[in-house]
């Protein structure tokens, strides 16, 4: 699995970090025990923390001497969890992130495996294997002894950890989906004396027992909460596609059956648009098991038809009256039904939990029927609807279980904005109820998720004012990508003068640490352990090392580089050929993001499809695209009026899931959605009346200049500022009046205009390009 640059880089930051306090650790008063190292991954939902996570310990493993590889303590709370990352850390999607790992469940972890010294040792556990205060009258098989596998218990095994050379290995916990790490859990793991443990979660609750720990790094080392937690902005996550960009949250004081019926509705419509893309979404509902609509316990000694535990209604509305198949539906809870009173035979149940998740996994499910029982651990990215039944709404419910509906198919954002939304139905019976969920979710969407639109429809009334209005005419969008044959020229020229570092022995050793036991002379207190240095450190090859560097900024760059057997070269951490190869890493870098430019192709346009719109907001328009649009504001109103007067088809291009032209500058934001798109008889003008975000951009005259692959329609794009500016200093000069962005003659160049008007149509003066 090849990592998103974003994921990279915050792989290596956790990494970096671990591997330099080992070099100086703290310990605590008794000089004795290791105060372990602390990271925290911060990422919302649908960032790939399991990926990054994977990615830090494969890195952290390679700062380690080759013959003293660590022991990694992977744990959950959820089995299901467990077993769907053991399983693709074993032989999935992630194997080549962990290759240099043993994976095994804990309770088959054997002696041989702890004194195992060149392969690092990945065990995984729920919290259910070892959480349990009183380990002696315990029935957790972690702590039982086994003559069969060595004279110690597994637990005591995990504690020495010596391997064959007799060198305690280090271990390091990594505790997936933190939220759930409790006081006693925090307690049971500090007796292994772990030397880091790192927690991933999308919200921190740190238990009171990693108290010590937090406060000596911070006074000791003088962190603050930033060195103790790696974040991963949101709108990198967006950017790469990993997650929608839109959650519409629609509230329902009517019945069951009107909610449910208008989110079917809202599938097939999706389900239409999706088909370009071959889509077949997907909804789960969520809901009390065994309990009736006024709470009381259902009688499961009557007939599945008289029944009225609210899946059995929802399965039966689904089927009778919206007309879904059964064996499209599951039923994934503790739902009872009696001997005398089964349920039909099509009537898909999984009520073992996570004995029963396998099997429910492996059917082809499109209406998943629960109780929470799967928040963690199953994401299915075809998920774009969710229904709450009333009382299983609140604020924390409903965030964890949008997790489920927020990834995104392919990791790619469509042109069309149904394809990029979540849809969330809410069922209360009260109006206060509604208003203050939905004041509550807003709230938290608004801080873990930021830069995910969220769109509310509180009652019957702004949900019928939501409409889809299509195109009034057939018009297409030029297809944009990079041109890369000058960036792949100069990167060639770079690689032509790389160093051949394969019969060199000095400058590729590096240094590292390890950990050595020592035997306290004369006080009684037994054994203690010490940093000491390592020795020779552990070597990769050269060419996986450049490309892991490169990879962080654009996949692009590493299909760049060229085939060289000097890339063959085994390298070791911190020797001066790793140090080398970093330079060389930058250098191309640095050489794409010049070169590289924005290239257009005319031949396979994208269709311009339908908008959203709330009707009560609707401006209505005479030459746009659309009937109308909303969410306009004071100044964008104008812009529209102004444009609609020049007599052009236009369109109010969406700020989220709307047409996106590619931006090839490093720091840059991946993509620039521009604010109005128009069309004349040369081709396609793209206007940002708003561009002083853009002004300083290096890649501004990129946007100028996008030549086209074939004869054609073309796209051009404009920019708007307000008051007169120079294009030398790209600075304000003065208020009055507007400025036009453009080209001329390979350089930014400006025209000032008296107003919004005279500015549009410079735009739209392909002569001035």
């Amino acid at each position: 699995m090849e990592l998103k640059p974003f994921q990279m880089q915050a792989a290596e930051q956790m990494a970096t970090r671990c591997l330099h306090y080992f070099k100086a650790p703290l310990y605590k008063r008794d000089q004795t025990t290791l105060v372990p190292f602390y990271q925290g991954l911060s990422a919302i939902t649908g960032a790939g923390k399991t990926p990054i996570l994977a990615d830090v310990i494969e890195r952290i493993r390679l700062g380690f001497p080759a013959d003293e590889s660590p022991i990694m303590l992977w744990i959950s709370k959820s089995k299901a969890v467990v077993w769907q990352t053991y399983c693709n850390f074993e032989s999935g999607k992630y194997a080549d992130l962990v290759r240099g790992f043993t994976c095994k469940p804990l309770l088959d972890c054997k002696q041989e495996d702890i004194e195992e010294q060149e392969r690092g040792l990945l065990l995984m556990a729920t919290v259910g294997k070892f959480n349990h205060k009183d380990k002696e009258a315990g029935e957790r098989k972690v702590f039982q002894a086994n003559l069969d596998q060595a004279d110690h218990s597994l637990w005591e095994l995990l504690k020495r950890r010596t391997n064959a050379a007799g060198t305690r290995r280090p271990l390091i916990v990594v505790y997936d989906e933190g939220h759930n790490l409790s006081n006693q859990q925090t307690e049971l793991l500090f007796e292994l004396q772990p030397h880091a443990l790192l927690v991933a979660s999308a919200t921190f609750r740190v238990p009171e027992a990693l108290k010590y720990t937090m406060d000596r790094l911070k006074l000791d080392l003088g962190w603050t909460q930033e060195h103790l937690v790696t974040s991963v902005r949101s709108s990198d996550v967006v950017e790469a596609g990993l997650v929608k960009r839109s959650v519409l949250l629609g509230g329902y004081l009517e019945p069951m059956e009107v909610a449910v019926t208008e989110m079917v509705a809202e599938l097939r419509k999706v389900e239409e648009i999706g088909k370009r893309v071959r889509l077949r979404p997907k909804a789960i509902y969520v809901c009390n098991t065994n309990l009736t609509d006024d709470g009381k316990q259902d009688d499961i000694s009557k007939p599945f038809a008289d029944r009225l535990a609210r899946p059995i209604l929802i399965w039966r509305h689904l089927v009778e009256n919206c007309g879904i198949h059964p064996h499209d539906i599951a039923v994934y809870c503790n739902l009872k039904f009696s001997k005398s009173a089964p349920p039909p035979p099509d009537f898909h149940l999984f009520s073992g939990g996570d004995a029963d998740y396998e099997a429910f996994t492996s059917g082809a499910y499109r209406h998943i029927i629960f109780n929470l029982s799967l928040q963690e651990g199953w994401d299915d990215p075809d998920c774009y609807f969710a229904y709450f039944d009333k009382c299983m709404g609140s604020k924390d419910q409903i965030t964890q279980v949008l997790g489920r509906v927020l990834r995104q198919p392919g990791a790619t954002h469509p042109p069309e904005a149904a394809l990029t939304t979540a849809q969330l139905f809410l069922r209360a019976d009260d109006k206060q109820v509604m208003r203050t969920v939905i004041e509550e979710v807003s709230a938290e969407l608004a801080v873990e998720l930021p830069d995910v639109e969220l769109k509310i429809l509180q009652d019957r009334t702004q949900r019928a004012n939501r409409r889809s209005l299509a195109p009034k005419k057939l018009r297409f969008l030029p297809v944009l990508g990079r041109n890369q044959e000058q960036a792949q020229q100069e990167i060639q020229r770079i690689m032509g003068t790389l160093n051949d570092y394969r019969n060199d022995v000095v400058n590729t050793e590096g240094k590292s640490k390890r950990i050595k036991k020592q035997q306290r002379i004369g006080s009684g207190a037994g054994e203690t352990w010490v940093w000491v240095d390592g020795g020779p450190s552990r070597k990769v090859r050269a060419g996986w090392l450049l490309k892991r560097e490169l990879r962080k900024y654009s996949k692009a760059l590493e299909a760049l580089c060229p085939v060289d057997a000097r890339l063959d070269a085994k390298v070791g951490s911190e020797s001066v050929a790793e140090h080398y190869l970093l330079e060389i890493a930058n250098k191309i870098v640095t050489a794409y993001y010049q070169r590289v430019t924005i290239l257009q192709n005319v031949a396979a346009p994208l269709r311009v499809g339908e908008v959203t719109v709330d009707a009560s907001q609707l401006y209505t328009f005479k030459n746009a695209l659309h009937e109308g649009y909303d969410d306009l504001n004071s100044f964008e109103k104008a812009v529209a009026d102004a444009l609609d007067d020049l007599g052009y088809d236009w369109m109010r291009n969406p700020s989220k899931g709307g047409y996106m032209i590619p931006l090839v500058e490093f720091g840059a934001h991946q993509n620039f959605c521009p604010d109005f798109l128009v069309w004349t008889d040369d081709g396609v003008v793209a206007i940002d009346p708003k561009g002083d975000h853009l002004i300083q951009e290096d890649a501004l005259i990129k946007l100028f200049d996008i030549p086209s692959l074939q004869p054609g329609p073309e796209l051009k794009v404009r920019l708007i500022t307000r008051g007169e500016w120079s294009a030398a200093s790209r600075k304000s000069q003065s208020p009055h009046g507007f400025t036009v962005w453009t080209q001329k003659e390979g350089r930014v160049h400006t025209v000032t205009c008296e107003s919004l008007e005279v500015a549009l149509n410079t735009c739209l003066q392909t002569s001035t390009a």
